[in-house]
């Protein structure tokens, strides 16, 4: 079992990757990484990760199309927040989109608060609908292959493959769609989109399991990015030490207020802030495999009391995670019903 332990860490064998969404990923000089989150590959190019980070406000964009920014944003200013928006998004004729052109912090938070005030949507659900910003996977290596296969490096255009020095790394992005977010379990399943098909059958893979396990289940393990940052990976032990009928409120003061329902462990072991998508994973000695079981949802606080003051004083020892099992029926849809 400890080779296949490293195999979930390896760069070249692990199905643990990450997902950004990109504005202007076609144009490196102006391209932004943000909303970052843990994601792993199921097979035939499908991806699972957390839904909450969809419905979670970008606040400001850095561009916008033309014709959105006429039609949803200067209807509803007047003409002194005109003026300031065409200065701080001037128009490229050339691309047909503004860009963002501000320097003074000032103007940011002004720009924030006026779109805050017109009611524009800045959710990153949004965004991704109105390709705004569009989410990739983010795959890294030390060298400048792709799983050191250079035929399928080749398959990547320059704006998708790049070298970063800083990191000693060379960066790949694959793009996904989102395919459905299941809000209350708290999952979403994305599909690798408009890539070669070599790249997609290059990409490691774990197997799905719905079982519901016991609180006494030897061998569990949460697969998370490394502590000290988002590169690298790391494979701890973790504990179911309960169950739940989960009810929690995500705010969201764009589509509505929703809620957190149904089944999930509640797991004891070391969880990272920044580790929601991380799968949950345990060893088949059957099979001498790993199996993916449940996905990191939230950290789980416990509040204590301090000189007799609650306030603020909150210990996450604990996580929350969703079963599979939990949206098994509608993943095995789209699971049998694609071929890759």
């Amino acid at each position: 079992m400890l080779q296949q332990q490293l195999e979930l860490t390896n760069e070249q064998t692990s199905p643990l990757f990450r997902i950004m969404y990109i504005q202007n990923v076609n144009e490196p000089h102006r391209r932004q990484f943000e909303n970052n989150i843990c994601a792993f590959h199921i097979g035939k190019g499908f991806i699972l990760s957390v839904a909450h980070n969809i419905k979670a406000e970008a606040q400001i964009f850095k561009s916008i199309e033309d014709s959105i920014f006429n039609a949803n944003i200067l209807p509803f200013l007047n003409q002194d927040q005109i003026n300031f928006f065409n200065q701080c998004y001037p128009l490229d004729t050339t691309t047909g989109k503004r860009y963002a052109n501000i320097t003074d912090q000032n103007h940011f938070q002004i720009v924030i608060e006026t779109l805050k005030q017109i009611n524009f949507d800045t959710r990153w659900l949004t965004f991704n609908k109105q390709k705004i910003a569009t989410p990739h996977l983010i795959i890294q290596f030390q060298n400048n292959q792709f799983y050191n296969d250079e035929s399928i490096t080749g398959h990547f255009n320059s704006n998708l493959r790049f070298q970063e020095p800083s990191i000693n790394k060379t960066t790949f992005l694959v793009e996904v769609e989102l395919v459905e977010a299941f809000f209350q379990e708290d999952i979403a399943l994305y599909r690798i989109v408009n890539t070669h098909q070599d790249i997609i059958h290059k990409l490691p893979t774990i197997e799905v399991d719905f079982s519901i396990l016991p609180d006494d289940f030897p061998n569990y393990y949460c697969l998370q990015s490394s502590p000290n940052g988002y590169l690298g990976r790391l494979v701890n032990k973790a504990q179911i030490e309960g169950y739940l009928d989960h009810h929690g409120t995500f705010m969201d003061r764009i589509g509505g207020n929703y809620t957190f329902e149904g089944l999930r462990y509640l797991i004891k072991g070391y969880f990272r802030f920044g580790s929601s998508g991380a799968p949950y994973v345990f060893y088949d000695h059957d099979n001498k495999q790993f199996k993916v079981n449940a996905i990191q949802s939230e950290a789980c606080p416990i509040q204590l009391s301090i000189n007799n003051n609650r306030d603020g004083n909150f210990q996450y020892v604990n996580a929350l995670a969703s079963p599979l099992s939990i949206i098994k029926d509608r993943l095995n849809h789209y699971l049998n019903s694609s071929i890759v």
